[in-house]
């Protein structure tokens, strides 16, 4: 597949304006089309996201990382893309490593690849490592086959396939439901190694609330 003009990239953003230019400029070397979801930022996301090229999605109030993920899949169908890659508005993914996604894309006819971290997990801040690994063990069970990274966001994902699938998730857990969806579909999941880059940004996860919500979703996705 010619990747710069089948695949768009999509990043959604709460106030992300000291990361996104520069963000999307790199995205750009690889992808053509750059949408940046806005869920409701307060800063100037939006302006410096479109400074650096990319369409802006604006959601006037905050909905959530799945509320926003939906309405770049809709975009991206929309422009008659194939594929999308995702990745965090907040510099935590490295596009050098976008390559080795569709690389991989491309060897195994996967309708998911996505980051695996956990090559080097020192890297990672000691409570997300644990919850991570908590949360990836239990999606294993469920899925029956190993995700050994099931909270990255940074994914490429076949849009045909991704339409096919009941995904409803507002927020976070979006990430488990997405995953889970694939491996029950019968559809080919690959992970490939990435880079952990962590720095002094703020984690947009709440740890009561979106561990309340996982949980919730976690029950019925069992039952």
């Amino acid at each position: 597949m010619d990747c710069r003009k089948s695949c768009a990239a999509l990043i959604p953003c709460l106030n992300e304006a000291p990361t996104i230019g520069l963000l999307v400029e790199e995205v750009r070397q690889y992808v053509e089309m750059v949408f940046v979801i806005d869920d409701g930022s307060s800063d100037r996301t939006a302006e410096r996201a479109a400074g650096a090229g990319a369409r802006v999605i604006p959601h006037v109030q905050n909905q959530g990382k799945g509320a926003a993920l939906q309405s770049g899949w809709k975009a991206a169908r929309e422009g008659g893309f194939q594929w999308v890659l995702t990745l965090d508005g907040d510099g935590q993914h490295s596009p050098a490593d976008i390559p080795a996604f569709f690389d991989c894309a491309a060897r195994t006819s996967a309708a998911l690849v996505v980051g695996n971290r956990m090559n080097a997990p020192h890297k990672m801040p000691r409570l997300r490592r644990l919850v991570n690994r908590w949360m990836s063990r239990r999606l294993s069970g469920l899925a029956g086959q190993t995700l050994p990274d099931s909270q990255c966001g940074f994914r490429l994902l076949n849009l045909a396939v991704l339409g096919s699938l009941p995904i409803t998730s507002q927020r976070f857990e979006v990430e488990s439901e997405v995953l889970l969806a694939f491996a029950r579909g019968g559809h080919r999941i690959e992970f490939v190694p990435i880079q952990s880059l962590y720095k002094s940004e703020q984690s947009k996860i709440h740890p009561v609330r979106d561990a309340l919500r996982w949980l919730r979703w976690w029950r019925k996705a069992t039952r």
